[in-house]
């Protein structure tokens, strides 16, 4: 009789602590890079591959999507951050395989889909080079709220690019994340990145 009272008052109180755990809300995750979750923006695109292949943000579903525009002939902040990119994925070791890195191409003009699988793969065999023609280009860059413009070199003709130094994180489930500013550092992104994964 004591073992059914002890039962019959033990019950409720375990009820009552399982019924509190499912009532607290789970951990956000603390980024270190800008957090822009819930934005409505940068929400797709329709772009080629350095292959020839058609792709949208629905191609890399269950991976942590990165995407940096620039073009291949920067000089500084491409090749940068490109490396930087590459040295992420080595930090993230096993991992990496669970994210995807896109270099959107600024400059179709030059940056044809033989000189993009040359370039971006250099960095890392995973990464992929993007590609459209002005109209496709000019329509993503306004989606991701990226700015570009042609500046006027010394030679005729000759021309450099200004544009948005910055990096897109998108979460396995294709929603806008993070805003990766140039020249942080590794550790930072890959932090980020590992709390998108869990």
């Amino acid at each position: 009789m004591i073992k059914k009272l002890l039962a019959l008052c033990i019950l409720p109180a375990m009820l009552a602590v399982t019924l509190a755990a499912c009532d607290k809300p789970a951990t956000p995750p603390s980024f270190q890079n800008t957090d822009l979750t819930g934005l409505d923006y940068a929400r797709d695109f329709a772009l080629t591959d350095h292959n020839g292949k058609p792709r949208t943000l629905a191609d890399f579903k269950g991976k942590v999507v990165v995407m940096f525009f620039g073009f291949t002939q920067c000089p500084d902040v491409c090749p940068t951050t490109m490396a930087e990119m590459a040295a992420v994925m080595k930090e993230l070791g096993p991992d990496a395989d669970k994210v995807q890195v896109l270099f959107v191409t600024i400059d179709p003009a030059r940056d044809t889909r033989e000189l993009l699988a040359q370039y971006v793969p250099a960095f890392d065999a995973r990464f992929l080079g993007l590609y459209g023609d002005a109209d496709a280009t000019a329509k993503v860059a306004k989606e991701f709220k990226v700015f570009y413009a042609k500046v006027p070199g010394k030679a005729d003709g000759s021309y450099s690019m200004d544009h948005t130094a910055a990096s897109y994180v998108f979460d396995r489930n294709g929603k806008i994340r993070l805003f990766v500013r140039h020249g942080k550092g590794p550790a930072p992104i890959v932090h980020d990145i590992k709390q998108l994964l869990n």
